[in-house]
């Protein structure tokens, strides 16, 4: 496993990262997810990425779970914060009031003393940003949290979170944690730009396309049972993908990935680690040899012919509006 600097700040972190989104707390049972995370952690991945709000908290808790007992010191653990957790009306956003008890609440369920990578999952539009990068800026001089960073921001709100963060003397985010995959390229236009100027790494999530990328989904047939698909809790971030032109195209990609000795999932993670902005991609599982073959992905370079192979195959039906990016219906 390679291990990447997460943008220009000093921590490094592992360029496949492990992420529990739908997985644990709903869709696996406890000892599937635990026997996942030991077969992350044997694989060399040091990143675990979650958030409160998955499986309503209970995704923090069986993470916390499974990595107790392994030295913290190796381990960078990411939560984020925003998405209602309870029925209260301070029980979301990104209030100072929010902010303070959701980190306390995350430390708790993920059994330790500090958050590496503390992130606002979404933009608050009804909270001044001045007050959630003070909360921010708070919990790292109190040692609960060493870095912050943003999850979906737009170029526009990232820029003035780091101008504010300037002006008042507040620890600057370091990270954004976006939607990308050879799918999903909105982020090329404004928000990766802005980043690899300003020193912001990539979290990126979904590098499969909820694993369309991976071919199995294919056109004409019925998705496979027990797939996102299939799942009340993943159905709806992948439907946009299912369609007969997007899953013809990606069977298309099989002789590109034959060409890189890889499968089509491993192509599909290698292909986003091909920029340096990129410092991680997230990738979950449901069993144990998904982990141990999703990081067949560190590490590789792919030929420049099969990168321009990829885009002749997909460009067509790659998303590019920028108006679709952190929309209020994607979670990860």
């Amino acid at each position: 496993m390679e291990h990447r600097h997460l943008g220009r700040c000093g921590l490094k972190i592992s360029e496949i990262a492990y992420g529990n989104w739908i997985t644990h707390g709903s869709q696996v049972e406890e000892e599937a997810a635990r026997a996942c995370v030991a077969a992350a952690l044997d694989e060399g991945i040091t990143t675990f990425d979650t958030a409160d709000v998955y499986a309503g908290t209970r995704a923090e808790e069986v993470l916390g779970r499974a990595l107790h007992g392994v030295r913290r010191e190796s381990l960078e653990i990411f939560t984020k914060a925003y998405w209602p957790v309870a029925p209260g009306a301070n029980d979301r956003g990104l209030s100072r009031k929010h902010l303070m008890e959701s980190a306390h609440n995350s430390l708790r369920r993920l059994r330790t003393d500090y958050i590496d990578l503390y992130q606002a999952h979404r933009y608050d539009h009804e909270t001044p940003l001045e007050e959630t990068l003070r909360a921010f800026d708070d919990l790292v001089r109190q040692g609960k949290v060493l870095y912050v960073g943003v999850s979906e921001w737009r170029a526009e709100e990232i820029a003035a979170a780091l101008r504010i963060a300037a002006e008042m003397g507040f620890d600057r985010i370091v990270s954004n944690q976006p939607q990308y995959s050879m799918l999903w390229r909105v982020i090329e236009a404004e928000v990766l730009p802005l980043c690899e100027k300003e020193g912001l790494g990539q979290i990126v999530f979904s590098p499969m396309a909820q694993g369309v990328l991976t071919g199995k989904y294919r056109p004409g047939a019925a998705p496979p049972p027990g797939s996102r698909a299939t799942d009340a809790g993943g159905s709806r971030f992948i439907r946009g993908y299912l369609t007969e032109d997007i899953l013809t195209r990606v069977q298309r990609l099989r002789p590109l990935a034959d060409q890189a000795g890889l499968t089509l999932a491993q192509l599909a993670i290698a292909w986003t680690l091909q920029s340096p902005a990129i410092s991680a991609a997230i990738v979950g599982a449901t069993r144990p040899d998904q982990v141990r073959a999703n990081v067949k992905a560190s590490g590789v370079r792919l030929d420049p012919a099969v990168m321009t192979g990829i885009d002749e195959v997909l460009g067509p039906v790659i998303f590019t509006d920028p108006a679709a990016t952190a929309s209020p219906r994607t979670r990860s």
